[in-house]
């Protein structure tokens, strides 16, 4: 669905602000119950959860894109109340006229109110046997409280993602190339097993390698996208997605096994217009260096290369003009601190023409977090493997998200899932 298709028809704007009050006790009598996101929300990320259950039982919600960091106003009912409180989310009891209050402020300044309908169907693309807490979408919705399905190979291949809604990628390499981890973890039984079960899959579903496998993939992703699908990618899956869209049935690593140098024609045949962000990157032509491309600013796995780690600063959209990229950049700081992965950041002159940047480095060559519409879906890829796991290294202990309830990487991650039950109206032209 096109970006011009989310309207918002709450108001805009903000007026006088009525003394904030907070609720996690008895039932309320006020009509309406306000999930603020600003520094007095008890917990961030479970707020996304309540949201979400709300609309999972039939309530209908509003998002307040740019107020209180992006409230959300739901009818007082006994669920959302008993819900918010056992999750420990602070609300605050709304009446009518405050209400009121609000929706007239809210015409006035870079503000608006989207109707959240239909909480999306969720599917995190991961092997069976992956672990919850290697993938920080997982960790998220698992601490949120949002119900989601895996979903691997066979299950994409065989038409099941036409079920969901949305869909995230986090660190799978669609190159077929394992994330090149043979050069540094050579034997190590957990790579024995991911190379086993990927060949496994490939003669299961009659392919004959690993690449073709994973082009086969990614060719389902992207149909599932053109057909009105959100795609939400991080880490190595945004570049290798766009890197194995582009070759066009090109193996580009064929021979990666044999230490043998990649074909030197292989990035002058990339036919960029297949991919979803990225045009004109350049091939890492030899299998011993351990990156894909020139897509990564950071350049993370050539360590006399890494660029050190700064911060990337927020966008501020209009609410009313631009809805969706709004949405998606809802959070109570602006300036968040930055975080590796294999694909840590996309370099700006590898981004296509209409891609919107949401989230950037000030003065880097680099960009953090970006969006764009295919056919009648959108895609969303965020750079880097964990928010609140700055370094992340293979065998670090798995991230205690109740130690960050209030992380401003994680909500980048959460407005991604919420943001597919936004109303969507054709605009009167």
């Amino acid at each position: 669905m096109k970006r011009r298709q989310f309207v918002s028809r709450a108001g805009a704007g903000l007026a006088a602000l009525y003394p904030a009050r907070s609720w996690l006790g008895p039932w309320p009598t006020a009509a309406w119950l306000l999930i603020p996101m600003d520094d007095s929300q008890t917990d961030h990320l479970k707020a996304y959860g309540v949201a979400y259950r709300a609309l999972k039982r039939g309530v209908k919600a509003e998002w307040f894109l740019n107020y209180r960091s992006g409230a959300f106003l739901l009818p007082s009912d006994a669920g959302t109340a008993r819900d918010a409180a056992l999750a420990g989310v602070m609300v605050e009891p709304v009446d009518d006229s405050q209400l009121v209050q609000i929706r007239g402020g809210l015409r006035n300044g870079n503000m608006d109110a989207v109707p959240l309908e239909k909480p999306p169907k969720v599917a995190v693309y991961a092997p069976p046997n992956a672990p919850p807490w290697d993938d920080a979408v997982t960790m998220a919705l698992n601490y949120a409280g949002i119900e989601f399905e895996k979903v691997w190979d066979a299950e994409v291949l065989g038409q099941k993602l036409k079920t969901y809604d949305w869909l995230h990628l986090h660190h799978e390499d669609f190159t077929g190339q394992y994330s090149k981890f043979f050069l540094n973890y050579a034997g190590s039984a957990w790579l024995v097993e991911m190379v086993e079960r990927n060949r496994a899959m490939a003669r299961s579903l009659g392919l004959p390698s690993v690449p073709a496998l994973k082009r086969a993939v990614a060719v389902a992703i992207s149909d599932f996208v053109e057909k009105g699908g959100f795609l939400f990618a991080m880490c190595t899956a945004t570049e290798t997605l766009d890197l194995t869209l582009a070759a066009d049935g090109n193996d580009i690593a064929a021979s990666y096994a044999d230490g043998d140098p990649m074909d030197p024609n292989a990035t002058a045949r990339m036919k960029w217009d297949r991919a979803f962000a990225f045009r004109n990157a350049r091939l890492e032509l030899s299998p011993t260096t351990p990156v894909y491309s020139d897509i990564d600013g950071h350049q993370v796995n050539s360590p006399e290369r890494r660029q050190p780690l700064g911060s990337y600063t927020l966008f501020n959209f209009s609410a009313k003009i631009d809805p969706v990229a709004t949405m998606l950049v809802q959070n109570h700081r602006q300036v968040i601190p930055d975080f590796y992965g294999l694909t840590t950041s996309f370099t700006r002159k590898t981004l296509k023409p209409g891609v919107t940047v949401l989230a950037e480095e000030p003065g880097a060559s680099w960009v953090k977090y970006i969006h764009g519409e295919r056919g009648q879906g959108t895609w969303t890829f965020f750079g880097g493997h964990d928010p609140e796991d700055p370094q992340h290294q293979i065998g670090d202990a798995p991230t205690d998200l109740s130690l960050h309830p209030h992380s401003p990487g994680y909500r980048l991650i959460l407005n991604n899932v919420l943001f597919p039950a936004a109303k969507k109206k054709e605009l009167k032209t």
